[in-house]
């Protein structure tokens, strides 16, 4: 049996009081970074194969179905606005289509060769990556995208809470974070959900950190949507030029994010 699958380590759970189901969830959930603490460096590896591949013009994709598929669109959704990106810079992908973020798809993970269809669908090059989300590490949907993927000469790796999976073996690049028995059983939207967004923040972060969306510390490219967005780069004008707030945010709104703001005001 696969350890996503395998029995929890707690039993009864109705007849618990409210205290110690969060007592426990809580316990469980601290077990998720030692895992991933371990797979460290498979994380790296693949990371250092992705970013040579973007900055000649590569992207990158996440396929996923369900929950796996769920956190590729969030992670996927958040570099634009984050890191001032494009957005087909990172594309999430989920089994059933847009439709199913929302509400499950009957029988879409079951379908081998839809997800490179729906890759395809963005045209695809040489420098590409698919990522593959699968905690189980046996979804059609998601083995027959990376298989195909493989066969174009993409770069392949995938997030799976089993290990010597399926989906493991179909790829280039594994990762195996293997987190245990979910409180409730096989419910891996809980330990391997969790496990799978910060594998997934490791990726997307790091990939931008070596692309140089961010200085210092600061997401200098973040883009200005809303009035929190502009104070906090106007925060960031400011302490990194001196000028007064409300010059820096003239600077700000002129020249459109605080990387050109800086720029123009080191320049003038």
């Amino acid at each position: 049996m696969s350890t996503t699958e395998s029995n929890s380590l707690y039993d009864n759970l109705e007849l618990l009081d409210l205290a110690s189901i969060l007592k426990n969830i809580n316990q469980e959930d601290q077990k998720v970074p030692q895992a991933i603490g371990k797979s460290l460096p498979q994380i790296e590896a693949l990371i250092e194969q992705i970013i040579p591949r973007m900055q000649k013009g590569g992207r990158l994709f996440y396929i996923g179905a369900g929950t796996s598929g769920r956190l590729g669109i969030l992670d996927a959704s958040e570099c634009p606005p984050t890191y001032g990106v494009p957005h087909d810079w990172v594309v999430g992908i989920i089994a059933g289509g847009d439709k199913a973020i929302r509400k499950a798809v009957e029988n879409a993970e079951d379908d081998p060769v839809q997800a490179w269809h729906d890759i395809a669908a963005f045209g695809f090059n040489a420098e590409d990556t698919v990522i593959g989300i699968a905690a189980s590490g046996t979804t059609p949907y998601v083995i027959g995208g990376v298989k195909q993927a493989r066969e174009k000469g993409l770069l392949t790796g995938c997030i799976t809470c089993n290990l010597n999976s399926p989906l493991a073996e179909a790829v280039a690049f594994p990762i195996e974070v293997v987190v245990g028995p979910e409180f409730v059983t096989g419910s891996t939207r809980m330990k391997a959900g969790t496990a799978q967004k910060l594998v997934l923040n490791m990726i997307s972060t790091t990939v931008m950190i070596k692309l140089g969306r961010v200085k210092g510390n600061k997401m200098v490219d973040m883009q200005l949507s809303n009035e929190k967005l502009v104070k906090r780069g106007t925060k960031m004008i400011v302490e990194s030029t001196g000028l007064e707030e409300e010059k820096a945010k003239e600077y700000l709104v002129k020249f459109g994010s605080v990387r050109s703001a800086v720029e123009a005001f080191y320049k003038k």
